[in-house]
């Protein structure tokens, strides 16, 4: 009888084993989820499969195209966006979004600059200051080389902005975008620091009605004279989408970049008045409001937070692969 039983057990074990030679061990390497693989290097720029590209720069500064690693240019565009005493983590998530946004830059648009990839002009791309350069930026692009933010084995739109007023926005909100909604944009709460400047958090700005006039025409549009100023629809952030000029609408983002970004800082409007020569804007934030607020950014790495999940917060799906 005992017998019988040993051998009864090493038949259940044979078959056992025997199962488990045709099934998938748990200990199997998992297949790659979609969007993990690295894009190509865009060809223009690219020395060779993992190996650090090379951009031609229009240097607006000095009016020439200079020949750099993209890792030199992205340290002086971080140093041109960022403070350089900020918590290294942000630091680091800027780098990621600056080094993504330039491949994107090169990789679907072309420098109105000619012979240039990119350029240090701001209004084309990011800004750049090499003079900001310290050992912390140097630190926060050398520890994420070659790392960018993908989605869908494309390099993304890598929007950021200063300060988001306590929610970001969507693309088609913020910045009047016209293709459909990118898949990783989302609206999020932005819990911005306490430590950005008053004139950041709230601000108050003033418009001659000939400033005005100027920015319309620059905007394309036939007004020529207005008696009435108002806020308009107004987006799921609280953002205002259009301006009333009288009956005419006019685009709130389109009209800040006419106006001045620097001045009109953002369209996080709180009140409109205008007397008949003088518009008065009331708001809050910095920016476009889309992606990563530079200022959450900043709060969210003082509470311990890596550069990566700051990144995972404001936009959504990503994968962050190092290509080089």
């Amino acid at each position: 009888m005992f017998l019988k039983k040993k051998i009864l057990i090493l038949i259940l074990l044979a078959l056992l084993l025997l199962s488990s030679c045709t099934k998938p061990s748990k200990f199997t390497e998992p297949a790659k989820k979609p969007g993990v693989s690295p894009p190509p290097i865009p060809s223009k720029i690219s020395m060779g499969e993992k190996k650090e590209p090379v951009l031609k720069v229009y240097v607006k500064q000095t009016g020439k195209i200079e020949s750099m690693p993209i890792e030199k240019y992205i340290t002086a565009t971080v140093a041109g966006e960022i403070k350089n005493d900020w918590p290294m983590e942000a630091l680091k998530a800027q780098a990621i979004l600056a080094r993504s946004y330039v491949l994107n830059f090169v990789s679907t648009k072309t420098s109105k600059y000619p012979g240039a990839d990119i350029s240090t002009d701001f209004e084309e791309a990011q800004a750049w200051n090499p003079a900001n350069i310290n050992s912390r930026i140097k630190k926060a692009v050398d520890e994420t080389r070659g790392e960018v933010a993908v989605y869908n084995n494309k390099y993304i739109d890598a929007w950021f902005h200063s300060h988001a007023a306590g929610q970001t926005a969507m693309a088609k909100e913020g910045l009047n975008y016209k293709k459909p909604e990118p898949p990783y944009i989302k609206s999020v709460k932005s819990n911005d620091s306490p430590d950005a400047p008053a004139d950041i958090k709230h601000w108050t700005v003033s418009f001659t009605k000939q400033e005005i006039a100027e920015a319309l025409q620059k905007m394309g549009l036939n007004i020529k004279d207005f008696k009435n100023i108002s806020i308009g629809t107004k987006g799921a952030s609280g953002r205002t989408i259009n301006l009333n000029f009288d009956k005419t609408s006019v685009n709130a983002p389109d009209f800040r970049i006419a106006i001045g970004s620097e001045r009109l800082k953002s369209t996080m409007l709180d009140s409109v008045n205008y007397d008949g020569n003088k518009l008065t804007i009331k708001g809050r934030g910095f920016g476009h409001g889309v992606g990563m607020s530079q200022w959450g950014a900043y709060q969210m790495a003082k509470q311990g937070m890596k550069a990566k999940d700051i990144i995972m917060y404001y936009f959504k799906g990503l994968n962050i692969v190092k290509i080089w």
